[in-house]
C-alpha cells in the first residue's frame, strides 16, 4: 500500500497545499539572503546576456531564432538573412512576440516547436504549450504576413504530431477521442488532413496498436525524390518504416531495432545490433547508406532484429564503422552530403560524407572539444553552421560549406574566468572491471575540495564536453570542481555501451557512477563529505539510487524531475514508453530486478543518507511530479534531511523562462554550497 499516492493528484487541493508548504520551507532555508541573491543575479546575467549566440534554424532564405532576455522572458521568434547574421548586430524581423501574445490571449504560452513547409514555403505550424508542458496547441502561421492564418490548420492542446505534405495537406496524429492515443499517451492514428475540411473527415493513413509508443508520418520533400513515410514506433528502440506507394503502404526491409532516416534518394540505416545483408556482416553501431528505391525493391518480409532478406547489389554500404573507442553520436544532412557526429573516447570527431565516397574530417578540433552541426539547408545547399566548445572554452559558431573551409560567425562571451583551470579525462574501474571514462574540470588544488559529479546513463544518450556558463560562474569560480561521468546506459561507446545497462543490467550504470565517485576521492580531488551528485530525469533516477544504495559515497545529492517509483512509473504520464529501457513492473520477473533498486521502495530508517534536494515541475507531463513529491514525503517521514522545490511551470525542464531557470539553478548550487563541508 502506497501511503503517499494522493500526491500523484497533480492539482488536488491536499497535494497543492503540501507542495506550497514544502516550497516555502525550501525558499526560506536556501532561497534567501544576500549570497543567494548575488548567485541568482549572476546566473540570470548569464542566461540574459546580450552576448549569447542566437542559435538558428535554417529555412529557405532565412535563419530563425527564438531569443529570450530580460525584456522578453518568454521570448521573441525572429528571422534574418545569412548576410545579416554575419553582422555584430543583425537586423532581425520579429515574427512572434511570445510575451505579447500570452498577455493578449490570457495564456502562459511557452514556445515549443515549429514545422516549416518545405522546400522554402511561406507557411509553418507553430506549437505553443501552456507552462512548458509537452502537450501543445498547434496553429498555422504565415511567414510572409507575420500573422497566424485565421482559417488555417489548428489543433487544440495535445501531444500531437504534425508534418506538411504540401501547402494544402498535412499529416496529423493527435487526441481525437477514445482509441486515438497509445497507452503511452502519444498518437496511435495518423490522418491526412486537407485544408478546408474537418479533421473528423480526414482519412486514416495508418493506425498502430495501443501498446505501441507512437505512430507518426512525414513527407520527404527533396525535389525529384519526394515520398511519404509512416513510422510505427513499437517501443523506444524498435520501429517499422512504411513508404506510401499509391494507396498502399510498403514496409522498408530493415531491422526493427535500427534507426532509419530518409533524405531524397538516400536511406540511412544506423544499426543497434549486428546485421548480415547481401552476404556481408555489419557490426552494431555501423551506419549504412543506400539508394532508397533499390533497398525498397530488394526485399519484403523482415524478421524482428534479423536479416531483412536484402539481395546483393542494392548499393547499401557502410559510411561509418565503429571500434572499441569510436561511436556515432548523431548526424545531419545537407543537400548532397551527410555530416556524422562521431566520438572517439567521448571526444568529437565529426566527418563529412558524400554517399559512395570516404568521409573527411569536418574540422580539426582540440582534445576535449565538442563540435556540433546546429543548422543545415538540406533542401538547397551544402552549407552548414557548426559550433565548437569545451568545458573551459566558450562556444564559437562557424559557417561551413561542403567543399570545406570555415568562417567565424559568432563567439560567446567568457562567462567565467577559466584561468588556471584544466580539463582531464580519467578512467575509473567499475565493479565488474569495466573502464569508465569521466572528465574533471577545475583549478589545481593543494588539498581536496568541494566537487560536483553528474551523469545520466540511459537511452543511449551521450554526455559530451560543453561550455556551461551557469556551472562555471556558479560553481567553478567559487573554487569547486566539476566532473562528468560517462557511465554505461549512455551512447558514449555506441549500442554496446547502452545495452550493458539495459533492463536487468541497469545496476551496471549505478556501479559505474559509484566507481567514479570513489575514484574522485582516491585521486585526491575531493572527499566523501565534499562530493555532491546531481542529475535529472533518468539521471534523477540515478541520483535516487545513489541516495539509497551508495549513501556513503556522497556529502549531498540533488535530483531534478526524477523517476523514483519504479513500481508505478509505467502508469504515470509517458512512463509506459520507457518499458523497453527499464522493464515492465507488472511482470514478476521484471519487478524482481526493478524492486532491487527502485529508490522509493528502498528508503529505510536508520541509514546514513546524505542531505537531498528534489526539484520538479507541476507542469511536467513527461515525468510525473508525483515521483519527487512522494519521495520527499517518505524521506521526511523517516526524518532525513530533504529539501523540495516544485516550480509551477517549466515542463520537463522545470523552468519556463530565464528567471525561473536562474532560480532553480541558484537553489541547487546554494544547496551544495551549504551542504558540502570543507
Amino acid at each position: 500500500m502506497d501511503p503517499y499516492r494522493w500526491l500523484e493528484d497533480i492539482d488536488g487541493a491536499p497535494a497543492v497545499e503540501w507542495v506550497t508548504a514544502r516550497n516555502a520551507e525550501t525558499l526560506a532555508g536556501l532561497g534567501s539572503g544576500p549570497r543567494f541573491e548575488r548567485l541568482r543575479a549572476d546566473l540570470l546575467a548569464v542566461l540574459d546576456s546580450a552576448g549569447r549566440i542566437p542559435y538558428p534554424t535554417w529555412h529557405g532564405d532565412h535563419l530563425y531564432n527564438l531569443w529570450r532576455d530580460e525584456e522578453h522572458p518568454r521570448g521573441v521568434w525572429r528571422r534574418t538573412t545569412l548576410d545579416e547574421y554575419r553582422k555584430v548586430e543583425p537586423d532581425w524581423q520579429v515574427l512572434i512576440d511570445i510575451d505579447a501574445l500570452a498577455e493578449r490571449e490570457g495564456e502562459n504560452w511557452v514556445w515549443q516547436d515549429v514545422e516549416f513547409l518545405r522546400p522554402g514555403g511561406a507557411r509553418c505550424l507553430v506549437a505553443l504549450s501552456r507552462g512548458g508542458s509537452d502537450a501543445a496547441v498547434v496553429r498555422e502561421f504565415d511567414l510572409a504576413s507575420g500573422l497566424f492564418v485565421a482559417d488555417g490548420f489548428t489543433l487544440p492542446e495535445a501531444k500531437s504530431g504534425v508534418a506538411w505534405i504540401d501547402r494544402d495537406r498535412i499529416f496529423v496524429g493527435t487526441d481525437t477521442g477514445p482509441g486515438s492515443l497509445t497507452r503511452s499517451g502519444y498518437p496511435r492514428v495518423v490522418h491526412e488532413w486537407r485544408r478546408g475540411t474537418p479533421l473528423s473527415a480526414a482519412p486514416v493513413v495508418y493506425a498502430g496498436k495501443p501498446d505501441d509508443v507512437i505512430v507518426r508520418a512525414f513527407h520527404d520533400p527533396v525535389p525529384d525524390f519526394g515520398r511519404d513515410v509512416v513510422v510505427r514506433r513499437i517501443d523506444f528502440f524498435n520501429a517499422e518504416w512504411y513508404v506510401r506507394a499509391g494507396g498502399a503502404l510498403v514496409r522498408v526491409p530493415a531491422p526493427v531495432d535500427a534507426e532509419l532516416d530518409s533524405h531524397g534518394e538516400w536511406l540511412l540505416v544506423a544499426l543497434r545490433s549486428p546485421w548480415t545483408v547481401g552476404g556481408v556482416a555489419h557490426a552494431a553501431g555501423t551506419v549504412l547508406v543506400g539508394r532508397f528505391d533499390a533497398v525498397l525493391a530488394s526485399g519484403d518480409a523482415v524478421p524482428a532484429g534479423g536479416d531483412a532478406g536484402l539481395a546483393g547489389g542494392t548499393d547499401l554500404a557502410p559510411v561509418f564503422v565503429p571500434d572499441q573507442h569510436t561511436s556515432l553520436n548523431g548526424y545531419r544532412w545537407t543537400r548532397d552530403r551527410l555530416i556524422l557526429d562521431t566520438l572517439v573516447d567521448v571526444r568529437s570527431r565529426p566527418l563529412v560524407v558524400t554517399p559512395g565516397q570516404p568521409g573527411q574530417p569536418l574540422v580539426d578540433v582540440a582534445e576535449s572539444d565538442r563540435v556540433e552541426v546546429v543548422a543545415t539547408d538540406p533542401d538547397r545547399s551544402d552549407e552548414y553552421l557548426f559550433t565548437s566548445s569545451g568545458f573551459t572554452r566558450p562556444t564559437t559558431l562557424w559557417y561551413g560549406r561542403g567543399d570545406g573551409g570555415g568562417e567565424l560567425l559568432k563567439r560567446e562571451p567568457e562567462f567565467f574566468d577559466a584561468t588556471g583551470m584544466s580539463v582531464r579525462q580519467l578512467f575509473a574501474t567499475s565493479a565488474d572491471g569495466t573502464a569508465v571514462p569521466y572528465f574533471v574540470v577545475g583549478r589545481e588544488l593543494d588539498r581536496p575540495g568541494p566537487a560536483l559529479l553528474t551523469g545520466y546513463g540511459g537511452f543511449e544518450v551521450s554526455l559530451t564536453p560543453h561550455y556551461d556558463g551557469l556551472i562555471g560562474r556558479g560553481w567553478l569560480t567559487d573554487g569547486g570542481t566539476y566532473a562528468v561521468a560517462n557511465i554505461r546506459g549512455g551512447g558514449e561507446y555506441g549500442p554496446r555501451w547502452h545495452r550493458a545497462a539495459l533492463r536487468e543490467n541497469r545496476p551496471r550504470a549505478y556501479e559505474d557512477f559509484a566507481a567514479v565517485a570513489a575514484d574522485l576521492v582516491a585521486q585526491g580531488f575531493t572527499t566523501r563529505a565534499q562530493l555532491g551528485a546531481l542529475g535529472g530525469s533518468n539521471g534523477g533516477l540515478l541520483m535516487g539510487v545513489m541516495l539509497t544504495r551508495y549513501p556513503q559515497r556522497f556529502g549531498a545529492i540533488a535530483s531534478q524531475v526524477p523517476l523514483l517509483d519504479m513500481r508505478r512509473y509505467h502508469e504515470l504520464l509517458a512512463g509506459r514508453s520507457w518499458m523497453a529501457e527499464y522493464g515492465d513492473p507488472d511482470d514478476p520477473a521484471d519487478w524482481a530486478f526493478l524492486s532491487g533498486y527502485s529508490p522509493y521502495h528502498n528508503v529505510h530508517s536508520g541509514q546514513s543518507y546524505p542531505p537531498v534536494l528534489l526539484v520538479t515541475s507541476t507542469r511536467d507531463d513527461r515525468v510525473h511530479p508525483g515521483h519527487a513529491r512522494k519521495m520527499a514525503a517518505l524521506l521526511r517521514e523517516h526524518g532525513y534531511d530533504v529539501s523540495y522545490y516544485e516550480n509551477v511551470e517549466g515542463g520537463h525542464g522545470a523552468a519556463a523562462d530565464n528567471r525561473q531557470a536562474a532560480m532553480k539553478w541558484a537553489l541547487i548550487l546554494e544547496f551544495f554550497r551549504r551542504r558540502l563541508r570543507s
